[in-house]
């Protein structure tokens, strides 16, 4: 993530018959009179949805079943409590609910496959009044998901809809596809996991260290989809920045004892508390110049800024927690002028050289430029360009335009400094970045 020149930030941006309503014994019961608040309803689900996959996942051992049995639950359960109100016990309505979708589908892949014992455990599920489980799987839940078999993308949408409670059709359109298409890539990741005999344990040692980075991984770029768009009439995504953040509290709490974790988490508030003053009143972009400090939110600063201040010096810094130094420093500075570049600096190098990229680089060169002036940073950039080819990565092509443009124009030459502005926004799709771009290019 840029933290320096907002507007082209995404430093790392590169994706039976059972009835389901519950009517039959399992509905709302002692919940509160009248219809649940929509967003109250939504929050709860979203919450509970790990728990529930986690519950049913233990006791049958299959979680390709299971995750479409929580979808159909989740679905049962908007409907009826939005209309009737939350239950007394919604974990407990929901599982209920899962178990008897659970024997629906089995029974279903009994007449395909005839695979009896599934179907008997299920049977004997549905019989018996199963307690609310108190294990919390969603740690476990996250590192299924990121399971190494899968690529990149279906970790994100795996991750999204099993733990994190999305529709599939919420998913697709965060993705910019259908919901069709979107649909088979969940599919076809629930079928690579059986087919690799993925199993819902957690795992150890090594495997446990990969896997949980897969998961930081997923969120990071879940995060920072949301918070400049790839795409589309806004600058920011606050359904998947706000999914992300959700989904990091969760894995931190799960794992406190980790510290990139903590950093993660971290690194997320401490971007977030400047969302407000990113866009003006027209819905321009705001560069972090020239944004009203007074309108970040110091909640999220005070908590994320505890979060890495508790983890630093711990042991070797990581990605994560270099990253969330770095948001601290620009933090508690009350003035870009008056900000720390030169440290800011300094944790770029130590960022490149632990987990050399060419968004890192390209973010180094702009907080060299801040420290020492425009000549040096476009003189780092020019030995970037010809060692590591930063203006025809695919990272980061475009926002080497929106960089140059602007060590450019710093240095005196307007005339160059438009060109490369109006390169730059030829080169993006978000249509506030865009406007931001060819503004600047105008004199702007």
């Amino acid at each position: 993530m840029n933290e320096v020149f907002e507007g082209a930030d995404g430093a790392s941006k590169a994706d039976g018959t059972s009835r389901a309503d519950g009517s039959d014994g399992a509905g709302p019961s002692g919940g509160a009179a009248g219809a649940g608040d929509v967003r109250e309803v939504e929050h709860l689900l979203r919450t509970e949805a790990p728990h529930v996959l986690g519950a049913l996942t233990r006791r049958f051992g299959r979680f390709d079943i299971a995750e479409d049995a929580v979808q159909e639950a989740l679905l049962a359960a908007h409907a009826a409590w939005t209309a009737e109100g939350v239950p007394t016990q919604p974990r407990g309505w929901l599982i209920r609910v899962g178990y008897r979708r659970m024997v629906d589908l089995l029974r279903s892949e009994q007449a395909r496959q005839r695979r009896e014992r599934d179907v008997s455990l299920a049977e004997l599920a549905s019989r018996t009044s199963e307690p609310v489980p108190a294990t919390d799987d969603s740690l476990t839940l996250l590192l299924l998901c990121c399971h190494p078999e899968l690529a990149p993308a279906s970790q994100v949408a795996l991750t999204l809809r099993a733990v994190g409670g999305l529709t599939t059709a919420e998913i697709a359109h965060a993705h910019g596809t259908s919901e069709a298409t979107m649909g088979t890539r969940i599919s076809r990741a629930k079928q690579r996991l059986a087919r690799a005999g993925a199993r819902f344990t957690p795992p150890t040692g090594a495997d446990r260290e990969s896997r949980m980075a897969a998961v930081m991984r997923v969120l990071y770029l879940v995060f920072n989809e949301g918070y400049t768009a790839t795409a589309g009439p806004a600058l920011t995504r606050l359904d998947l920045t706000s999914e992300a953040i959700r989904l990091a509290r969760m894995l931190h709490a799960a794992a406190p004892e980790d510290a990139e974790a903590s950093g993660l988490l971290a690194l997320m508030l401490l971007i977030e508390s400047r969302r407000a003053a990113r866009t003006g009143a027209d819905g321009g972009l705001v560069p972090l110049d020239e944004q009203d400090r007074t309108r970040w939110n110091r909640d999220l600063i005070r908590e994320g800024t505890a979060l890495i201040d508790g983890v630093w010096g711990r042991r070797a810094a990581g990605p994560y927690q270099l990253q969330a130094a770095i948001a601290a420093l620009h933090a508690a500075a009350p003035s870009s002028e008056r900000t720390d570049w030169p440290q800011i600096a300094m944790l770029y190098l130590w960022w490149e050289r632990l987990a050399p990229s060419a968004p890192v680089r390209l973010s180094r060169v702009v907080a060299v430029a801040q420290a020492f002036g425009p000549v040096r940073g476009l003189a780092l950039l020019d030995d970037l360009n010809r060692r590591h080819g930063l203006d025809r990565h695919t990272l980061t092509r475009q926002r080497e335009r929106a960089v140059r443009a602007h060590l450019t124009h710093l240095s005196g030459d307007a005339a160059r400094a438009a060109t490369l502005y109006r390169e730059a926004a030829d080169l993006t799709d978000n249509e506030v970045e865009r406007r931001y771009l060819l503004g600047k290019a105008d004199g702007g």
